[in-house]
């Protein structure tokens, strides 16, 4: 008897997807055509110029943006509904850690909103605060923490209540580049740990060629995908992988493809 392969539907779908914002003086047509599916595991880098609506396309799937036209599902539901359903958690650009609560009570904020047990709050803390190796530091307060750690620290609210999707507006941008390296591994470490969907903005190429299992091009404003590609890198991969033939070959597609979406304008 011949197997049959069970297919699973997309967590996160999109079909020509559009944005425009009203403003005062012209509309800003924002996102154009865009259909892209995402299953369950993928880590997709989006990437394309400042202005290209990358975030904007990432804040519609978590449901803070309503596209003009299109359609888009997240979990079988609509976007506002997984919002509400909490289907997702988010990584914003700046750690956006509250000064007055020690690193443990920023993680529990959202668990307290949320109406979890105090034993409850208590254990998914300790364990997110091992995931992103931050244990001892707990009773910390942000300012006491450098940059890279609050990072880290804003990466375990995200996974405090455990959703299945992790939305990463480009989080690492404003570190330097051995701190970034670092929590590149880490954040693939931990990908690897949790087998999140992971949706994650980025201007860095190398960044993009090296966490993706997809990685998906963007062209100026209005945001259109030029390319998507997948990865045939292993998943297990140390930083050297950045020096192998594979990876420079994919990083020059990407950049192929940003360069073909401005010949586009």
């Amino acid at each position: 008897m011949a197997s049959s392969t069970v297919t699973h539907p997309p967590v996160i779908s999109a079909s020509a997807l559009d944005l425009t914002f009203q403003t005062n003086d012209a509309p800003i047509h924002a996102l154009k055509d865009v259909s892209l599916d995402i299953n369950q595991g993928d880590f997709v880098s989006f990437i394309g110029p400042s202005g290209c609506g990358k975030t904007t396309f990432l804040r519609c799937i978590a449901g803070l943006e309503t596209p003009t036209g299109g359609s888009l599902s997240v979990n079988g539901m609509s976007a506002d509904d997984a919002r509400r359903a909490r289907a997702y958690g988010y990584v914003f650009q700046a750690a956006g850690l509250y000064p007055w609560r020690t690193i443990a009570g920023n993680i529990k904020l959202p668990l307290e909103i949320m109406g979890y047990s105090k034993a409850d709050q208590n254990e998914r803390v300790a364990r997110v605060l091992d995931l992103v190796e931050l244990s001892d530091f707990g009773a910390k307060f942000p300012w006491q923490l450098s940059g890279g750690m609050q990072q880290r620290a804003s990466i375990a609210r995200a996974l405090a209540f455990d959703a299945d999707i992790l939305l990463m507006d480009e989080p690492f941008g404003a570190l330097d580049e051995i701190v970034r390296d670092h929590l590149n591994e880490q954040l693939l470490e931990l990908w690897a740990r949790t087998n999140k969907t992971i949706g994650f903005v980025t201007h860095s190429i190398p960044e993009a060629v090296y966490l993706s299992t997809k990685i998906v091009v963007m062209s100026p404003r209005p945001g259109r995908i030029t390319d998507v590609i997948d990865s045939p890198l292993p998943k297990e991969r140390p930083l050297d992988i950045r020096d192998t033939p594979e990876f420079i070959e994919i990083a020059h597609r990407v950049r192929e493809g940003l360069r073909a979406g401005h010949a586009d304008e």
